[in-house]
């Protein structure tokens, strides 16, 4: 095998043409590229065997950018437009969300607004047919479904669908169009006073959403807000920069970038934002990553509202793509990114990727996520919030105001062989297959089922059955460790098969000790005991 890591930064300045005039030194760029291209024709010529030059090309690339951060990453053409879809905020297809169902494709629920929703297509219909093709009962899995339903818009895909209640195949003929990934899910009125939002990521079209769904909540009657950002592990810096201007007045710092070739940037708020009054508490754990950070870290600077949870991830390098010839890319670091008071949450990556990667098992082993006196923070990464002067931590994410333990009291293995086997997943499918139509009289929206339905003994025996028949066999001390978290989380499948993923979040956060502390927060004297600012 080739060894290519002594060249690999050789490499890098074939494309020192992309980059400033003042990272360039010609001399040495020119001595690279003879080196490097000196090597590439001897190896072509010479070397024993056939060799794919452009292959050589991309694990030189690929090494180059691991041995400089985590962060800064190859994407080959192929790869490209499937990363980007996420923040696109689109993709072109027919628009449902689906499962493998009993080896038949089960639409889970139509994207709101696609194509499929407008023809009249419903949850819980099962694909049998694609362009007059049998694909039930033939092994079907989740890229052949991506492969047979996405493409280009304008195009027409015909389905046969079996609809409970019809003797016959209703066709359905799908034209092609974009289809919007949303990045926040509805949210819902805790109380009623508070609302609840979560962000999932930080894309093109996730202000807009969120400020959507914020105006439906505002109009049930909330005055306060539940923003969680748990498990968020960016976006785009922009998208980051909008949201956080949505909660501060204007002229606010909320962001500044800065790196050894770029000038310092600076981000300020607008007057524009449309939670500028009534508390705040914003959900962050380890997952919260990046964008989610600067949000956060704006908010807490500026003591708007209370950061509760867990350290975030702490990823404070901001990536820029460069085009190659082929139509693949690199994304490489090109500055750090600082909040209002100056911290910069980038935690160390001097160990290595796989050290750098492995982080959040340290904090686990350390006690850091269920103990908060294990987090051990010098006081050289001390600093100061902009009105009140709180302390806040700088040098490796963003340190909570309030910390929630994870709880792992009430985990067992039944319960996580459960989840692992996707008996959760199928069982809820079997059961709205069966009950979906009373299930949606009884209930008529999220709200008076989130209220109102039980998991009777009868369903968690008949759940617990059906996990017998998976071959996940039934452990009485697991089941009764766990028994609340079981029934909560099959209540939370079947409220996201009946509504939607917002639903699904709204049944599992009763049982959530961070969304009950933010309640408790916003319910109490808190916020005016950590001077936090707020209006009413």
């Amino acid at each position: 095998m080739i060894q290519l890591k002594n060249v690999a930064l050789a490499f890098a300045l074939i494309f020192s043409s992309l980059l400033p005039n003042s990272l360039q030194s010609q001399s040495k760029s020119q001595q690279a590229n003879q080196k490097f291209n000196q090597l590439l024709n001897v190896v072509s010529a010479f070397y024993v065997d056939s060799v794919n030059e452009m292959e050589m090309v991309d694990a030189a690339i690929v090494r180059m950018l691991a041995d400089l951060d985590p962060h800064s990453v190859y994407i080959p053409k192929k790869d490209k437009e499937k990363m980007n879809e996420p923040l696109q905020g689109k993709f072109e297809g027919v628009g449902i969300q689906f499962n493998i169902f009993m080896d038949t494709i089960l639409v889970v629920s139509p994207v709101v607004g696609g194509p499929s929703e407008k023809l009249g297509i419903l949850s819980g219909d099962k694909i049998v047919t694609i362009d007059n093709d049998t694909v039930a009962g033939t092994g079907i899995n989740n890229s052949d479904v991506v492969k047979y339903l996405r493409g280009d818009k304008g195009t027409i895909v015909n389905v046969g669908i079996k609809r409970n209640g019809e003797s016959e195949l209703l066709s359905f003929d799908i034209k092609r169009d974009k289809i919007p990934i949303y990045s926040v899910e509805e949210g819902y009125m805790v109380n009623d006073k508070i609302g609840y939002l979560k962000v999932t990521r930080f894309a093109r079209n996730t202000v807009s959403e969120f400020n959507a769904q914020l105006s439906d909540l505002q109009k049930e009657g909330m005055e306060d807000l539940i923003l969680d950002l748990r498990g968020n592990g960016g976006g785009y810096l922009s998208t980051a920069i909008s949201l956080a201007d949505q909660f501060l007045n204007e002229n606010k710092l909320l962001v500044y970038t800065q790196g050894r070739s770029m000038q310092k940037d600076e981000a300020y708020s607008s007057r524009g934002g449309t939670f500028r009054t009534g508390k705040l508490v914003v959900l962050i754990d380890e997952g919260s990553a990046s964008a989610s950070e600067i949000v956060s870290g704006a908010i807490q600077d500026w003591d708007r509202g209370l950061i509760v949870g867990r350290r975030s991830f702490g990823k404070g390098l901001v990536q820029k793509p460069f085009p190659l010839p082929d139509g693949s890319e690199f994304r490489l670091t090109i500055s750090r990114y600082y909040t209002p008071s100056g911290r910069c949450i980038q935690k160390p990556y001097d160990k290595g990727s796989k050290a750098y990667r492995n982080d959040i098992n340290e904090r686990f082993k350390s006690g850091e996520l269920t103990n908060s006196d294990s987090i051990q923070m010098p006081d050289s990464l001390k600093f100061s919030t902009k009105i009140n002067g709180r302390i806040v931590y700088g040098g490796g994410g963003i340190m909570p105001d309030v910390f929630v333990p994870i709880d792992t009291s009430t985990r067992s293995d039944y319960y996580m062989n459960l989840l692992r086997k996707g008996i959760f997943n199928t069982f809820s499918l079997s059961y709205l297959d069966k009950n979906r139509n009373k299930l949606s009289r009884t209930y008529k929206d999220k709200y008076a089922f989130a209220n109102n339905f039980i998991v009777s003994d009868e369903l968690l025996a008949e759940f617990i059955a059906y996990g017998e028949e998976k071959k996940v066999e039934k452990v009485d001390a697991d089941l009764e460790k766990s028994k609340i978290e079981i029934t909560n989380l099959l209540k939370a499948y079947l409220a996201r098969g009946l509504y939607n993923a917002g639903s699904y979040f709204q049944t599992l956060n009763s049982e959530d000790d961070a969304v009950k502390k933010a309640v408790d927060i916003l319910s109490d004297n808190t916020f005016d005991k950590l001077k936090v600012n707020y209006k009413k």
